[in-house]
């Protein structure tokens, strides 16, 4: 059986975290990399800047400069004071962890419009984890002459409390925002796809920083040695921020293009993250219209604001498809009919007698 409290195993677990740490930190630099421009569109003004977006900008650099910490801590050669670098990385670390969970509580709020008692429900919550997470100093390292810095001791219970606390915030989360998307939807004949990028990003992010956290958790509730017990914090807080930026970044590029209207529920819901402003972006709406003819017939439809790109359900009767398989509209399938000699050019719509 292994001696997991052995020096000779600590020392073993140490190197295994150390390369562990550089193995996240190239991830991470790949993913910060590759997401740039996005950044830069703000940055450059290209893209009008909104205040949820601090959390989404702070979430991404507060993780990078932990990681460096890390890095910074585990590659020393000279003495340092460990105590102060590791206090850095673990504020920096956890602070990460907190605004993922934030920019999701912040669409959350979105798709229930800013509603008064979910916006205190979950400013309550982000204050309590917020608590846990910036608690004091969790882990103490020391300079060790031949080996730099190293661990000597963890919190491991106000630890495992901690990522408790943020698998059952992001419960909540998933939970309000299953409940405004899906059941309070149910009526509706279909459902957008921003609701389900909304609701998928957000089923994703739960299970990513859910089974992270109980990695996590389990790790520190065993409580193998100092090493082992907070080997797999950072990776959940690589992994919760991964995903949380990505589905903000998703969903702004969503919004920002042109996205598909929203259904009938959503005529009074702002379902963005960025969405907090006082208007809707995006509505649909049926307008009975009616028309007497001369001769007495009484014609009555629906119209239909479609979106951009889309094709109103008033023109389902003009729909037709060319070679390549796009939808050919109503001006274009008149010019065809013409010009190919269609026999649809003789069988134009007629008014009723």
């Amino acid at each position: 059986m292994v001696d997991w409290q052995s020096p000779a195993e600590i020392a073993k677990d140490g190197n295994a975290f150390d390369k562990f740490m550089h193995v996240l930190l190239g991830l991470y630099i790949w993913e910060f990399v590759t997401s740039l421009p996005f950044d830069w569109q703000f940055i450059s003004r290209k893209r009008a800047f909104k205040w949820p977006l601090i959390f989404y900008f702070a979430g991404r650099y507060f993780l990078l400069f932990a990681l460096i910490g890390i890095a910074i801590a585990l590659n020393v050669t000279r003495p340092v004071n460990c105590q102060a670098l590791y206090t850095y990385n673990q504020i920096f670390g956890n602070a990460t962890i907190g605004l993922a969970s934030i920019n999701f509580s912040l669409r959350t709020m979105a798709v229930w419009s800013q509603k008064w008692w979910v916006v205190v429900l979950l400013v309550g919550i982000i204050l309590g984890h917020w608590s846990f997470l910036l608690h004091g100093v969790l882990l103490k390292a020391t300079w060790v002459p031949g080996q730099g810095c190293v661990i000597t001791s963890t919190n491991n219970r106000l630890l495992a409390i901690t990522f408790s606390y943020t698998m059952g915030f992001d419960a909540i989360v998933l939970s309000l925002t299953a409940w405004k998307l899906g059941i309070k939807s149910l009526h509706t004949r279909d459902r957008s796809r921003i609701v389900r990028l909304i609701f998928d990003d957000g089923l994703i992010y739960f299970i990513v920083a859910l089974v992270s956290n109980i990695i996590a958790t389990t790790f520190m509730v065993l409580n193998l040695n100092p090493v082992m017990s907070i080997i797999a914090n950072v990776p959940s807080a690589v992994a919760s921020t991964i995903v949380a930026c990505r589905a903000v970044r998703r969903l702004t590029n969503y919004t920002t293009e042109g996205a598909e209207v929203f259904g009938p529920i959503f005529s009074s819901t702002q379902a963005s993250t960025l969405a907090f402003s006082s208007r809707n972006w995006f509505s649909r709406g049926a307008v009975s219209m009616s028309e007497k003819k001369p001769d007495g017939v009484h014609v009555q439809m629906d119209t239909f604001q479609a979106a951009p790109g889309e094709v109103s359900p008033s023109d389902l009767t003009y729909i037709r498809y060319d070679a390549a398989g796009r939808i050919i509209k109503a001006t274009e399938v008149d010019v065809y009919d013409i010009e190919v000699g269609s026999p649809d050019s003789e069988h134009k719509h007629t008014d009723l007698p």
